[in-house]
């Protein structure tokens, strides 16, 4: 025993020891049979465990410095921790009643026969308990029928009905109790509810701070200070759901973030906010806020920019990504609204993507989008954006030209994860530029003024997404994947795209057109490139050479060699390592061009539907296919997670070598909080299996 207690009295040092303490007593009750959950006098909700796990958690805190916590009774524990100071006087008697009634009714039940359980008395069909959060429409007559729950009524010397009525009560009273013997003392003793309130000393606020997961407690206990401080609106009503946000915010990767994001919302807008209140009154919303503050930098930053987007936190709907018909509503009246200036239309076009990024970004943290979905989301927003930015520019250039009308018809393309509708958050936009030029009426066509046309056009719509013109972030569009490269011109005809890829276009270039797609501009004109330029490279009839094989295959090897970044190892880049992104897309890339020509199936842009057609196809095996899809899946989330979680774009792609950035992205991917080393485990083991599968499919080794 002596040798244990060092152990026992050290424990709540532990790095996130409450919310490991939390999780623990959560397994507990997920595995309770769902029939049993209300029945569980002992270890379902509300149960004697609760109670325990409240008393006991406060004395691992509190009892490291304070010997005397340092008891086994349970309510001889709850008497010391109320004359420490640490529980006031009320609830300790309170939670001392409530625990007494349940190991008295588990007591009784128990003595009946002396069988060994811990259930109430099962009510049968026609009157079930209700649970801790609604009240119940009691069927008299049934429960008074009901021998088991008489015959432990009478023991109580209650009427049936009474008995099932005092023990939904008190469940909810324990639940509610552990909610306010620890998070509410946490806050000052003005700011507490409670008629005999706490004032625990610095160092027991410290410990307590610490215990949830914050590294600087000090700066904590000053946030909540500052937050409920007061007699404004905004104070009373963080006085009155403080106490569960300490504990929601306690659950994230990043507890201080959490806070001081919380913070900075009420020095923004709580003022002049009604989003308190709207927190106040829905519990799953602000549920959901403590989870993104507390885990992602980006929308933490985001959400303090617009506080409109706190309520859609209590909308599915709202949070949904929205349709491309409703972004292009969007953009059709920022086109009417800004036709003259180009700073304004662009800091509209970019204030919308970034307000679409977290629209989506929150539902897709709080379970309301999936993967796919968010992917097919982002797409949408972009296609829509540069839909508008190429229209403006066309606009503009035929009105400073005073021409009747355009000289030239403009199309984008989309390529690469663009092309694929697979747009991470922090995506780049692949693209291809190509125009035609438009007869005259006289039937003329001015080759040289549609070329200057279609340039000046190219101008404006670089400026409007990319250029310094506006505080708004930039979206990138990418035109290195455009014939001839970066050494070719930004915008290019159509006759030239047919001379140069008829007779220049290396193998890798009918590769790269497999994710091309009409993305914005002359409808008519993308699907005659689409099916008379590429098609017939990207979809040939005829087996690739030996040489073509090859030359794909030196090419992603001279990547893999060349475009990692300095210091990063092989194994920790997302797109570029060793099972990454690229190697499944390469792979799967590969096998369309093998294949494509003479299955129509395959003639699809994402990398997942070209899977899936493979593996159906019975090209690849169920093993391979499986082992690639989840290798691209985990992949591609966890580069949005790590954008999320960092706000860096830069590093999205690199997986970071400490646990504790992990643990942030692993939040992402379904992971509790705090586990990052499971998380890289997981991804890394994937990876690798991948690789395997991209040695043998891809490389034929």
């Amino acid at each position: 025993m002596d040798m244990t207690r060092p152990f026992v009295w050290t424990a709540s040092k532990r790095d996130n020891f409450v919310y490991d303490c939390q999780q623990m007593r959560k397994r507990v009750e997920d595995l309770i049979p769902a029939p049993l959950k209300d029945r569980e006098i002992k270890l379902g909700r509300g149960g004697l465990r609760d109670v325990e796990f409240t008393v006991q958690m406060l004395q691992l805190v509190h009892g490291r410095a304070d010997e005397t916590l340092r008891t086994r009774s349970t309510l001889e524990s709850l008497a010391r921790l109320a004359e420490g100071g640490y529980v006031s006087r009320k609830q300790a008697a309170r939670l001392s009643a409530d625990y007494r009634f349940e190991r008295v009714l588990e007591h009784r039940q128990q003595m009946w026969a002396l069988k060994r359980t811990h259930l109430f008395p099962d009510l049968g069909a026609t009157a079930n308990l209700g649970g801790l959060e609604r009240k119940r429409d009691v069927d008299v007559d049934a429960l008074n029928q009901n021998q088991e729950l008489r015959r432990v009524a009478r023991a109580f010397h209650m009427h049936p009905e009474q008995l099932v009525e005092r023990y939904d009560e008190t469940r909810r009273e324990v639940r509610h109790l552990h909610l306010d013997i620890y998070y509410r003392p946490m806050l000052p003793v003005s700011a507490q509810l409670e008629d005999d309130q706490i004032d625990l000393s610095k160092t027991a606020a410290q410990e307590r701070f610490s215990s949830i997961g914050f590294g600087d407690p000090d700066a904590a206990m000053r946030h909540v200070a500052a937050l409920t401080s007061g007699i404004g609106r905004a104070a009373k009503i963080n006085r009155i759901i403080l106490p569960a946000v300490l504990e929601w915010l306690g659950q994230g990767q990043n507890p201080d973030m959490g806070l001081l994001n919380w913070r900075k919302l009420e020095e923004h807008f709580g003022t002049e906010s009604e989003y308190l209140g709207f927190l106040r009154d829905s519990n799953s919303a602000a549920q959901r806020l403590c989870h993104v503050l507390s885990n992602s930098r980006f929308l933490g930053d985001a959400l303090n920019k617009s506080v409109e987007s706190v309520t859609w936190l209590g909308d599915d709907e709202r949070l949904r990504a929205r349709t491309r018909e409703s972004l292009d509503v969007q953009c059709r009246s920022s086109l009417e609204r800004n036709s003259e200036n180009i700073n304004d239309f662009a800091t509209s076009m970019r204030a919308m993507r970034r307000h679409e990024i977290e629209r989506i970004g929150l539902a897709w943290m709080s379970g309301v989008m999936d993967d796919a979905a968010s992917l097919k989301g982002m797409t949408d927003v972009y296609d829509a954006i540069i839909e508008a930015s190429l229209e403006w520019a066309v606009g503009r250039r035929v009105r400073e030209g005073g021409l009747a009308s355009a000289p030239a018809a403009l199309a984008v393309i989309g390529m690469g994860r663009y092309g694929g509708r697979e747009v991470n958050f922090s995506s780049d936009a692949d693209a291809i530029l190509i125009y035609r030029p438009i007869p005259a009426g006289s039937g003329d066509i001015d080759e040289g003024t549609a070329n200057l046309f279609a340039r000046k056009v190219v101008e404006d719509l670089r400026a409007i997404l990319q250029g310094p013109t506006t505080l708004e972030p930039q979206i990138e569009l990418d035109l290195d994947l455009r014939p001839e490269g970066k050494n070719g011109p930004l915008v290019r005809s159509y006759a030239s795209c047919e001379e140069y890829y008829r007779s220049w276009a290396s193998t890798w270039e009918h590769q790269a057109l497999l994710r091309a797609r009409y993305a914005a501009g002359d409808k008519e004109l993308a699907h005659d490139f689409l099916a008379n330029i590429a098609d017939p490279l990207r979809y040939p009839h005829v087996d690739l050479t030996d040489t073509e094989i090859g030359d794909i295959r030196k090419l992603k090897a001279r990547m893999e060699a060349e475009r990692l970044p300095r210091g990063v190892r092989r194994d920790r880049h997302l797109k570029l390592g060793k099972g990454g992104l690229s190697d499944v897309e390469w792979t799967v890339q590969l096998m369309q061009l093998e294949h494509a020509g003479d299955i129509a199936d395959l003639r699809v842009n994402g990398t997942l539907p070209a899977l899936d057609v493979l593996e159906a196809r019975k090209i690849i095996s169920k093993a391979d296919a499986f082992t690639l899809r989840r290798a691209w899946t985990m992949c591609t989330a966890a580069r949005n997670g790590n954008y999320l979680w960092s706000g860096r774009a830069r590093q999205a792609d690199i997986l970071p070598d400490d646990m504790y950035s992990l643990g942030g992205i692993a939040v992402y991917l379904g992971y509790d909080a705090n586990r990052g080393q499971h998380f890289e485990n997981d991804l890394l083991a994937v990876m690798r299996k991948a690789r395997e599968v991209t040695e043998r499919l891809f490389y034929g080794r």
